[in-house]
């Protein structure tokens, strides 16, 4: 790993059903999620998570792709909040579950973990 950069540079979340899950992640997040093209594989649906290049933190997107399932992966993605109870309190209402309520991990701050609408666990991250 090269230490002048962020050890995660993009990821993908993926799903089964796109609106559901943009609608998911729309709401708890606050966020508008952009439509991406890959021309590379015309039958892969995309839409991106907001991000500005060049600043700290990663990109990424939601994926459908047919014969990749989504969910039970081993993969978990933070998503970083101001305060994630705040995220937290709108995860039941867009159609996810909490697994485990907002916790203390020290002096690295707060995290949530979540489950989506699609079964994918994804972590909300925060300083308080």
């Amino acid at each position: 790993m090269i230490a002048a950069v962020n050890p995660v540079g993009w990821f993908e979340i993926y799903v089964q059903e796109m609106e559901r899950a943009k609608a998911f992640y729309e709401s708890v997040l606050e966020a508008t999620l952009e439509p991406m093209c890959s021309p590379a594989i015309p039958d892969m649906e995309m839409c991106s998570f907001p991000h500005q290049p060049g600043i700290w933190g990663s990109g990424g997107a939601l994926v459908k792709l047919k014969g990749v399932p989504s969910g039970g992966n081993s993969t978990l993605v933070y998503f970083s909040c101001a305060d994630c109870s705040v995220e937290e309190s709108r995860v039941v209402a867009a159609g996810g579950q909490i697994d485990r309520n907002k916790f203390s991990i020290g002096q690295y701050g707060f995290i949530s973990l979540i489950v989506d609408t699609e079964g994918n666990m994804i972590g909300l991250h925060s300083l308080q």
